[in-house]
């Protein structure tokens, strides 16, 4: 008897190590840590944030006038297909990446983003406003393409500084703009991950007071 339910639990493993098994269920209990702030004023001018990681694009601390914490923002200021910047290499699920940002130029686009469930440099959910489209839209990037979600109509403003907010939770995107709820969508694709910010082609975007924060559990 021992034998055969010492065969059973092998066979088990093996199956769930299979290739294409499905990872067991998330964890339904909350997603708990303490609230993390960046305001980039204790960074580097000229350098990356402290424990971030740019994965395309042009990233820098940098002097800002009139930004909310001056004096410093994080500011990209080249062109690329999606910049990207991974602000920490913590793992969290169920979270909210409240950051203010400032669309400052671009022919192409004009957008402020934050990731989420972040994987690697090519896998992450992407919540993004675009100060030439008037929307606010939630895409997944998965092995370097990007996919449209849902998208809400919202006025972004160039040159001004204004809140974004990405939320996760569960499988329950949202995005806000200005504290006020302008889409929501469901997707599976991804169960945790890290954060950070995104722009897109040639946007001249500056971030400040990023603010990742658990949600659920209400």
């Amino acid at each position: 008897m021992r034998a055969l339910a010492f065969s059973v639990s092998l066979v088990t493993l093996a199956a769930a190590c299979a290739p294409g098994a499905i990872a067991p269920p998330a964890s339904s209990e909350p997603d708990r840590f303490a609230t993390v702030t960046w305001t980039f004023d204790g960074d580097r001018v000229g350098g990356l944030p402290e424990g971030a990681t740019a994965f395309s694009g042009t990233w820098a601390v940098r002097a800002e006038d009139g930004s909310p914490s001056p004096p410093n923002a994080l500011c990209q200021t080249a062109s690329a297909e999606f910049p990207a910047i991974q602000l920490s290499s913590d793992v969290h699920r169920d979270v909210a990446m409240t950051v203010r940002f400032k669309p400052i130029s671009g022919r192409t686009d004009q957008a402020g983003g934050v990731l989420l469930r972040i994987q690697d440099a090519n896998n992450y959910y992407i919540v993004r406003a675009n100060a030439l489209e008037s929307n606010v839209v939630i895409f997944k990037y998965v092995a370097g393409s990007r996919t449209e979600v849902r998208q809400g109509r919202a006025v972004t403003r160039s040159g001004v500084w204004q809140e974004l907010r990405g939320e996760v939770e569960g499988t329950t995107l949202r995005g806000y703009l200005g504290g006020a709820l302008v889409v929501e969508a469901t997707d599976t694709t991804f169960r945790e991950g890290r954060a950070g910010v995104w722009t897109k082609a040639d946007s001249v975007t500056c971030f400040d007071d990023a603010v990742l924060t658990p949600v659920g559990g209400r």
